[in-house]
């Protein structure tokens, strides 16, 4: 018979079992200690930065206001009493003037417009491409501040309807921008050498002064593709008279082309994106035809001391519909189902408008003893010599 093996005390049996399960608690203790003091790994830092801006994106968007000026903004003094009441978080204000132009306290009345011009502005020319290069500069440098999730285009003759809370509310709840686009049936200013492409389906008209989201303004910022075209085949001919330009045209069979009242329309019609915004602008203008029948083209009015009141005011904001006749079209103007204005803004005004407009509270109490004081730096009052002579 072989020997019979003698079992371990229980005592040490368990020492002897309990050694590899301490050693791999041991290990574990020992990789986690290591793990939680180790530097953050550069993808888990981005992360969380991405997440934390997107958080700030969410919570305080801002609404870029872009201003395209000649030189200063004359209205400067009223858009500074709407900014008055504005949080500094939820706005932000760049502007396109002449090259080498500085807003300072010499050249505005409103210190919200200080140091807010474009270094690298262009010389613009209306009715030209370069009207397009500004408005892109604009954006592109609104752009780099990840919280402007609005973007408006306004004139140095724009003024606004409502007081801030409102139109920042108005821009925020919305989804989609608000571009004018329509078909002009009519129209003769496409060139067929565009054909290649920008089909003719593809081609629309209306107003320059846009409100985008921030996807849209990405694509026009980055756009390389439709700009060069309209720019090549989209020009305004001449500066003579209409009925002296139309012969002109029809003898050397010229399109007659504003590049500005189709870029921007035909850019998203051709990215397929017409059914992510409005098709009309927030931006209210008064046309006129020419009283003359020999220059029958229409003019945006101005608005000067005795044609702005309470009561011309009343009435762009009682609009709820506007009628598109070359595409038989009503768009009525509602924000997420619900009935909203047609207009924030409005063009084109005087200094002597906008100052009846403030006066009589367009945006809220007035002192006039502020804007009178700015005034007079601007507009020095000359003193009558009264010595005996």
């Amino acid at each position: 018979m072989g020997k019979k093996r003698a079992s371990l005390p229980m005592r040490q049996l368990l020492v002897l079992r309990s050694k590899p399960v301490f050693s791999i608690f041991l290990m574990f203790c020992v990789f986690a200690f290591v793990r939680l003091n180790r530097p953050k790994s550069r993808s888990s830092t981005t992360d969380k930065s991405s997440i934390e801006e997107k958080s700030r994106r969410e919570t305080n968007p801002k609404v870029a206001f872009l201003f395209l000026a000649r030189k200063n903004v004359p209205l400067d003094f009223m858009w500074g009493a709407f900014f008055q009441e504005a949080n500094e978080r939820n706005f932000s204000i760049y502007i396109h003037s002449e090259p080498g132009f500085v807003f300072n306290e010499s050249t505005s009345m409103s210190p919200f417009f200080y140091g807010r011009q474009l270094n690298d502005s262009i010389k613009v020319a209306w009715g030209d491409s370069s009207m397009i290069e500004a408005e892109r500069l604009l954006l592109k440098v609104a752009l780099r501040d990840a919280t402007n999730q609005r973007f408006v285009l306004l004139s140095d003759s724009c003024l606004p309807l409502y007081k801030f809370r409102d139109i920042y509310k108005h821009l925020i709840s919305s989804p989609k921008s608000y571009i004018e686009s329509y078909f002009d049936f009519e129209d003769d200013r496409y060139d067929p050498k565009m054909l290649h492409a920008i089909p003719k389906d593809r081609w629309r008209k209306g107003s320059q002064w846009f409100t985008l989201i921030r996807r849209h303004a990405q694509i026009v910022a980055d756009d390389d593709v439709v700009f060069p075209i309209i720019k090549k085949s989209c020009k305004r001919q001449s500066n003579a008279s209409g009925s002296a330009r139309r012969q002109m045209l029809d003898l050397h069979k010229l399109q007659d082309c504003i590049p500005d009242e189709h870029y921007l329309q035909t850019l998203l019609a051709m990215s397929g994106l017409e059914n992510e915004f409005f098709r009309r602008s927030l931006t209210y203008a008064e046309w006129n035809q020419s009283a003359t029948q020999k220059d029958k083209q229409w003019h945006p009015v101005t608005f000067d001391y005795t044609g702005a009141s309470r009561q011309s005011i009343r009435e762009i904001k009682e609009i709820e519909a506007i009628h598109y006749e070359s595409e038989n079209r009503t768009e009525w103007c509602q924000v997420n189902g619900a009935s909203a204005p047609c207009y924030l803004f409005a063009r084109k005004f005087t200094r002597g408008a906008a100052v009846r407009l403030l006066s009589e509270g367009l945006l809220g109490p007035f002192d006039p003893v502020p804007f009178l004081n700015a005034t007079r730096r601007f507009f020095p009052v000359k003193q009558r010599d009264t010595r005996e002579r």
